[in-house]
């Protein structure tokens, strides 16, 4: 899976979106212009040790992103306002998942050219504007996640002292 963030303004969000690609091996890719710098203390604190298990990508705008996606890719943009739930969609392991600035969300013009692809997180209170993004990531993510069968999956093995081993596949699980 691929997470892209489009011209994210808050460093402890972006920090917590990198950590959760980390723990997920999910590819982030980091759309400028950034409402702060790379090496800012709370982005750096955020993802703590993670960035280092971080696969991602940093491009100077949308054109130049767009223009490296492969043919087949499949785009989906989360923002409030979208025809259709997140979960009301099949996500598949070469999806990317769009999301906009904390302040504006994803540029009109990406979601009116994209309206069949633009999903939405249901809300209940009807003062409640949105989520945290990095919230919001983790809840689209971890649905795609769940709809693959949760590919790659690691648990802690107490036999290693609580590290990470490989999950152990069996033919049917309850």
């Amino acid at each position: 899976m691929d997470i892209v963030l489009v011209e994210p303004e808050i460093p402890p969000n972006t920090g917590n979106v990198a950590r959760l690609c980390a723990a997920t091996n999910t590819t982030l890719h980091l759309i400028e212009p950034f409402g702060f710098k790379l090496d800012h203390a709370e982005l750096k604190r955020a993802g703590m040790d993670y960035w280092q298990h971080v696969q991602w990508h940093r491009w100077a705008d949308w054109q130049t992103f767009q223009a490296q996606l492969p043919a087949s890719a499949r785009l989906w943009f989360v923002e409030s306002g979208g025809p259709r739930r997140y979960t009301e969609v099949r996500f598949g392991p070469d999806d990317y998942l769009v999301f906009g600035r904390e302040t504006a969300g994803v540029p009109k013009k990406l979601l009116e050219d994209n309206r069949s692809r633009w999903l939405h997180i249901p809300m209940f209170h009807p003062r409640a504007r949105s989520l945290n993004l990095s919230n919001c990531v983790a809840l689209v993510l971890f649905e795609a996640l769940r709809q693959q069968g949760f590919p790659g999956e690691v648990l802690a093995d107490p036999r290693l002292g609580g590290r990470a081993s490989p999950r152990a596949q069996t033919s049917r699980e309850i």
